[in-house]
């Protein structure tokens, strides 16, 4: 007797499961989490871990705080000095540096995985780089690598027939491709003091930021370049490996030193697409004047100060210099800075608190990428 069997289809929902993490990979997360909060500050953040066993019982008998500590040394994310006086003493490697960028950019952007060539394609078509799958007639001066022979062999049968199959001109087919767009990037960050003001811990976002797409740019587009300044009474880079050890300054908020330097960063760059990011919380109060002194106000919009910033603005625009500035402040006034500033440029700005700043980040560089800056 045949055995009639029932398929049933459908889907099996079941509670979400965390992946196993072991004790180390546990603390590991959390110590990344406090190394940025305090700029690099080990013996902080090891107070802070410590402060953190002590409530939410974190380790036990079988694995404690020092051997947590005695792992980040063999593993290589911690590394004994020895002092002048003959003190000992521990400090953060290149290889927690990259760790604490690396899950910055899983954080903010997701688990992107990284491509064998690490470009972008713009939307631009003709005698590029990449296949893009779209064709067109053969014109004199194309390659001979982008005739598809399988569309014009298909061309030949179509307008010759299978009995006397042989090419002319009109049978040639070729594939159009895709530029591989390269691009140089700034990004400027506010360091002056109101970046920690009124109780808010803006610094710490904007680092977070700063490391992802610096890990983004390193791993994925290895092609494209990323500088980052800082901008308080002066501008000056950093590297990013000097990321986490950021810090705000009592400082006021220099926008032309900042933008003066990118664009000299810029101008060195041989990549056609330029574009410069802003973050910043302030407006603008201060300049440096021809003799060297400081000229700064901190009432309201000082006139001298943004025109200044206006200047700037259309000198970057007649370079093909993109701004997007990312105003994590939502005054009125201030606003509307930001969008004079904006229109001097012809760029981009964005009004947005803390929570989602990588996401745009990120979203105006993946676009910015894939069309032609002109």
């Amino acid at each position: 007797m045949r055995e009639n069997k029932v398929f049933k289809k459908g889907f099996t929902f079941q509670a979400f499961e965390a992946p196993e993490q072991s004790i180390f990979d546990k603390l590991f997360d959390i110590f990344q989490e406090i190394i940025i909060h305090t700029s690099g500050d080990l013996e902080e953040a090891l107070e802070w871990m410590k402060e953190l066993d002590r409530e939410y019982q974190l380790t036990d008998e079988e694995y404690t705080l020092d051997d947590f500590v005695q792992d980040l040394i063999k593993k290589g994310y911690l590394r004994e000095d020895i002092e002048p006086d003959g003190k000992g003493g521990m400090s953060i490697t290149t290889k927690t540096e990259q760790a604490i960028r690396k899950r910055a950019l899983d954080q903010i952007f997701g688990k992107l995985k990284r491509s064998k060539k690490g470009n972008h394609r713009t939307n631009y078509l003709g005698k590029g780089d990449e296949p893009s799958g779209e064709f067109r007639n053969y014109q004199y001066g194309d390659s001979l690598e982008r005739i598809s022979m399988t569309e014009s062999l298909k061309n030949a049968q179509i307008n010759n027939g299978i009995d006397d199959l042989h090419f002319t001109e009109d049978d040639l087919v070729v594939e159009e491709a895709q530029f591989k767009a390269q691009m140089s990037t700034v990004l400027m960050i506010d360091i002056s003091h109101s970046m920690i003001l009124y109780g808010e811990d803006r610094i710490t976002p904007a680092k977070k930021v700063a490391m992802a797409l610096a890990e983004l740019i390193t791993t994925k587009y290895p092609k494209d370049t990323l500088d980052i300044l800082v901008f308080g009474n002066d501008a000056w880079p950093i590297n990013i490996k000097d990321l986490p050890y950021l810090q705000v300054g009592p400082y006021h908020t220099n926008t032309v030193a900042g933008l003066q330097l990118a664009m000299d960063m810029l101008r060195r760059k041989r990549n056609t697409n330029k574009q410069i990011f802003m973050i910043t919380d302030g407006k603008p109060s201060c300049l440096r004047m021809s003799d060297g002194n400081y000229y700064k106000n901190s009432n309201g919009l000082d006139p001298h100060i943004v025109n200044k910033c206006y200047m700037m603005a259309q000198q970057a625009r007649k370079l093909h210099i993109p701004i997007t500035t990312f105003m994590i402040a939502q005054d009125p006034y201030l606003m509307q800075f930001v969008r004079e500033f904006t229109y001097a440029n012809q760029g981009k700005a964005f009004y947005t608190g803390l929570k989602g700043l990588g996401e745009m980040i990120f979203e105006d560089y993946e676009t910015n990428r894939k069309k032609k800056i002109k």
